[in-house]
């Protein structure tokens, strides 16, 4: 949690310990606990202890029993949509690079975007900037705007429809994205969702994204899907059982990365700042504290482009491969990839812990010479700042 230590220090005596190593020693005597998605907080944790509220600088909240937390009067918080803005972009980087690498247009591709909440929608966006159809599947959503569909399906595209059925997306998606919660219970479960039937309704060639829990996945599905060709290119950030990780898979994938999609740095303070601003409501304090002077320099403040005779998908790679190196996130998970399980996941771990300062992409300036219209247009959309 970047600036945990300056954030909380405001609101009392802080102990910062390995986020996968907490007990419930370290906490029995804490009224606050702010932690990330590697700590797995309940009854074993908090029972017995002072803790009164617990946070979560993360999108999901499996690693935490709220029920429990509910049940003993112990106030919780997450940071929905703190990072959004940085799986989106690790998706649009990921997209460029299949297409770059593979040959094929994003233009006009279908692509069925699975969970339109926080991320899910940032990612219809970049999408579109692409020039691709979105299909969205979001069930709860969907029963949430019923009474507003006239008006909803008038405001967006895709020829007036804007939800579809998981099966005509699996069924008419070139590109499939995952970016669901993780929940077990209840109609709109996700656990294990793409399953076998899951992938045997998908269009055959189909590429497949998962960015949201590994657990939604079924590995042993997604390979055999790979198998038959049904599943033409995979890109896989979050794992099932991490952080052990199946080397047989990431063998197989184009890009494999350990669960940093949403690793930006913006994307990690604003996960202490929020559940910061949450715990000081808690304690009925007012929230004093930003990192806007903290911030370090952007590493990559300015690229220019002689676009004559380039394509738009290879400038935009050209753009987003500078600024977000996704290859060596890729490299790094495969250097550790070896059959203890033990080291395995260790290597996961701290490849998360030491994860290297990553900028989003409005903190970048960008010259275009020679540039057309439609291109700048795209370029400013996919949150660059672009130069007159």
């Amino acid at each position: 949690m970047p600036y945990v230590r300056e954030a909380f220090s405001l609101l009392g005596e802080t102990l910062i310990k390995d986020g996968r190593t907490i007990t419930a020693d370290d906490v029995r005597d804490a009224e606050i606990l702010a932690i990330r998605s590697t700590t797995k907080v309940g009854r074993e944790m908090l029972e017995g202890s002072r803790v009164r509220f617990v946070g979560t600088a993360t999108i999901g909240t499996d690693h935490m029993d709220k029920a429990y937390m509910d049940s003993a009067g112990i106030k919780w918080c997450y940071a929905p949509g703190c990072n959004a803005n940085s799986v989106s972009e690790y998706f649009t980087t990921a997209l460029l690079r299949l297409a770059t690498c593979h040959n094929f247009s994003l233009e006009g591709k279908k692509i069925g975007v699975i969970g339109v909440g926080n991320v899910g929608s940032l990612v219809v966006k970049k999408a579109m900037t692409l020039g691709m159809k979105v299909l969205r599947n979001d069930p709860p959503k969907e029963r949430d705007e019923k009474e507003n569909e006239k008006a909803e399906k008038r405001r967006h595209g895709n020829d007036g429809k804007k939800w579809y059925s998981l099966d005509e997306v699996l069924k008419e998606a070139d590109i499939v994205t995952l970016h669901v919660p993780l929940t077990k219970t209840g109609q709109d479960a996700t656990y294990q969702m793409a399953d076998k039937r899951f992938f045997e309704k998908m269009k055959p060639g189909c590429i497949f994204f998962n960015c949201a829990r590994g657990g939604v996945v079924n590995t042993n599905e997604l390979l055999t899907a790979m198998d038959r060709k049904i599943v033409s290119h995979a890109v896989i950030d979050t794992w099932e059982g991490e952080p052990v990780f199946r080397t047989d898979l990431l063998k197989r994938v184009d890009i494999g990365t350990p669960h940093i999609a949403g690793h930006s740095f913006e994307g990690k303070v604003y996960g202490t700042v929020m559940v910061y601003q949450e715990a000081c409501r808690f304690l009925g304090i007012e929230a004093t504290w930003t990192p806007d002077n903290l911030l370090p320099p952007p590493v990559v403040p300015e690229i220019k482009v002689d676009t004559a005779d380039l394509c738009d998908e290879d400038i935009l790679w050209n753009i987003v491969s500078k600024v977000y190196d996704i290859e060596a996130d890729d490299k790094r998970l495969r250097d550790g990839s070896i059959d203890d399980d033990k080291a395995r996941s260790a290597h996961f771990d701290r490849l998360r812990a030491k994860y290297p300062i990553r900028r989003e992409f409005r903190f970048t300036r960008i010259t275009l010479n020679n540039a057309r219209p439609e291109l700048r247009r795209k370029v400013s959309e996919l949150g660059f700042i672009l130069n007159q």
